[in-house]
């Protein structure tokens, strides 16, 4: 009788590696499919973002026949320059998405803003604000005041509050140097010149206010739908609100010389004027070109760009349609003044952007932009004595951020 045995074969050392590189190899042909379904998820919820601020600006109209203010908010009879620090009041620098907070789903931080404020950040009673009196308005102990002290408060719930409508998934940005951090910031059209003060003097005198030499400056300049301190309607939007730019989106600052995201820091203040949108190119790195160079000097940890969703500065909510958008930002020192801010995003190829109407368009990076790598005062200023009420010079883009400059949108973007 003849006994079998039944040999049992197990997989060798080379056909395991073998299983394994082919699963490595389907990993690594997956993960790329599945990193673009959550990149596209990211963008659709971003895009759904943008449309809600649309909605909120609609509804805000609706209800009080003007946009929210941008520059806007309380003055005090002590801080006497825009820029200085006040704890008695927000020296008028609130930007427009502070009004919006009702109409977007924050009564809650509404609630906050526009009562007194008997706790502070940390949990605590507001500690009595400390510095010279004599350049800012300090509080006594008691609590913040209504619609807060200026935006950069640390101490301030509000303003150190995240708001999710106003964070784009994409953006990994979160926490300190920043505050409170906004992606979406309005539209001032396609000239920086005075957009920071409007027609405020940037020094004194108290209480602040418009200085009538400066009124026809900013009539010349600002010319997108939002200016600063200045209330504004859809009724003057001749263009067309479906033509106009209300509001785009901006990448945070992460700390790594992004030149989208921080500023360079000149060495002396330096008017725009003299400065052409692509001046400061060459402080690019040559080597990494979405950031500075090593030897490029920034402005401070804390200014990055969105770092205070409260903030009316346009360095923190603003963006101008001169530079096509994810370009460098271009200043004439620090980051409170006027600059060449573009729209910018974390998104490939292009920003989400809200126009008028409340539709919701994505603009790519090359998108047509005219004069603007010229260097011809003639061609790129647009101020009182240059431009004045002519179609602007930066193309198709700046066309989008003018509301009233007769351009013609006749192509698609």
């Amino acid at each position: 009788m003849q006994c079998s045995m039944k040999v049992r074969r197990g997989f060798t050392l080379v056909e395991l590696l073998v299983v394994i590189a082919i699963i490595g190899v389907l990993v690594g042909l997956l993960l790329p499919a599945v990193q673009a379904a959550r990149e596209a998820a990211r963008r659709m919820s971003c895009s759904n973002n943008v449309k809600q601020l649309g909605l909120g600006l609609h509804n805000y109209h609706s209800a009080y026949n003007q946009l929210p203010m941008q520059s806007g908010g309380t003055v005090d009879n002590v801080t006497n320059a825009t820029w200085r620090p006040s704890e008695v009041s927000n020296v008028g620098r609130l930007s427009y998405l502070v009004g919006l907070m009702p109409f977007i789903e924050q009564q809650a931080i509404w609630e906050l803003i526009s009562n007194p404020l008997n706790i502070d950040s940390q949990g605590n009673s507001p500690p009595a604000a400390s510095g010279n009196g004599s350049v800012q308005a300090l509080r006594n102990g008691g609590p913040f005041p209504p619609m807060g002290p200026t935006a950069n408060s640390i101490l301030y719930t509000p303003w150190v509050t995240n708001i999710p409508t106003l964070r784009c998934p994409s953006d990994p940005g979160v926490g300190l140097p920043g505050l409170g951090r906004t992606n979406y910031a309005c539209c001032m059209g396609d000239s920086p010149d005075r957009a920071a003060n409007g027609a405020w003097n940037n020094n004194g005198p108290y209480p602040l206010h418009a200085a009538n030499n400066l009124e026809e400056e900013i009539r010349a300049s600002g010319r997108g739908i939002f200016i600063s301190h200045k209330s504004m309607r859809f009724r003057d939007v001749l263009d067309g609100l479906s033509n106009t730019i209300a509001a785009g989106e901006i990448a945070t600052d992460l700390g790594d010389k992004d030149k989208r995201t921080i500023n360079h820091r000149r060495s002396s203040w330096t008017n725009l004027r003299n400065v052409p949108p692509t001046g400061c190119q060459d402080l690019v790195s040559a080597t990494r070109p979405q950031f500075w160079a090593d030897s490029t000097a920034v402005v401070g940890a804390v200014d990055g760009r969105g770092y205070r969703w409260a903030e009316s500065r346009p360095n923190y909510s603003a963006f101008f349609t001169v530079m096509p958008p994810n370009k460098e930002a271009c200043n004439q020192q620090n980051a409170g003044g006027d600059a060449y801010y573009g729209a910018s995003s974390r998104h490939q190829g292009g920003v989400h952007v809200l126009m008028a109407d409340g539709a919701v368009k994505f603009i790519t990076d090359s998108i047509e932009a005219g004069k603007v790598t010229s260097t011809v005062k003639a061609d790129y200023l647009i101020n009182k004595w240059n431009n004045t009420g002519k179609q602007s010079p930066f193309g198709l883009w700046g066309s989008l951020g003018t509301r009233a400059s007769k351009e013609v949108v006749d192509e698609e973007f």
